[in-house]
């Protein structure tokens, strides 16, 4: 099991900026169910939703940028998590393009491949494997979301979720499994023991021009539509 509590490149936990963090909030002082809900929801409201550069960034870059999506985000995470001494790893798929659509708009849209690279965290709790995706949302864009869609009934995908129930979707910290995409899910690559293993295996979402298109312009764009979903102005 050492392997889940290993530092990577890409978990860079060492990184003063994370060092910094985890000293100022004192989680590790925290019994383990409570250092997991802390850093979960840390990472679910206080890392913004939005696009960063690439997938496969450091966890330092998250930090530093302030807000991410479901892999930057989880890798974040992992950082965390493994730093207070919290067994977790990588577990990878792609979801269906629908699930974006509103979030990514326009030439973007188009431009993003069918299926896309998805991931969530799995964390070792009390004996058990619990599998955590509901933190990629912060809960001002998702209570956004719902009242946007109030009268929504049953399945909702768009703009980032995709859950069988917007109204009360499984994303608050309970000590169990918490989920917002699952439900978009269209192909199960297995688990990893990190996010740079995955990565080397079956790289990333975006490559070449369209990687160079998408941090240059595409990205601001689709940062701006998350802006004003989370401010109500759509």
């Amino acid at each position: 099991m050492r392997q889940y509590l290993e530092e990577t490149p890409l978990l860079d936990f060492s990184h003063p900026s994370l060092t910094a963090l985890i000293r100022d909030r004192q989680w590790q002082s925290l019994p383990e169910d409570a250092r997991v809900g802390a850093i979960y929801e840390f990472v679910q409201n206080e890392i913004a939703f939005g696009y960063n550069t690439a997938d496969d960034i450091r966890a330092s870059e998250v930090l530093r940028d302030g807000y991410g999506q479901c892999n930057t985000k989880g890798t974040l995470f992992m950082a965390l998590l493994r730093a207070c001494g919290v067994r977790c790893r990588f577990h990878g798929f792609t979801i269906a393009k629908p699930l974006q659509r509103g979030a990514i708009t326009g030439i973007a849209y188009q431009l993003a491949p069918r299926s896309i690279v998805h991931s969530w965290v799995e964390v070792e709790l009390n004996g058990q494997w619990i599998e955590l995706e509901g933190f990629i949302l912060d809960q001002a864009y998702l209570r956004s979301l719902q009242t946007r869609f109030a009268r929504q009934e049953g399945a909702f995908c768009g703009y980032g979720a995709a859950t069988p129930d917007l109204k009360n979707p499984a994303v608050e910290w309970k000590g169990a499994s918490t989920y917002i995409q699952k439900d978009g899910i269209n192909h199960d690559f297995g688990v990893f023991d990190s996010p740079d293993q995955f990565y080397a295996a079956h790289g990333s979402n975006l490559s070449g021009v369209k990687r160079l298109l998408f941090q240059r312009y595409f990205r601001h764009q689709m940062n701006a539509n998350v802006a004003k979903v989370r401010r109500g102005q759509w």
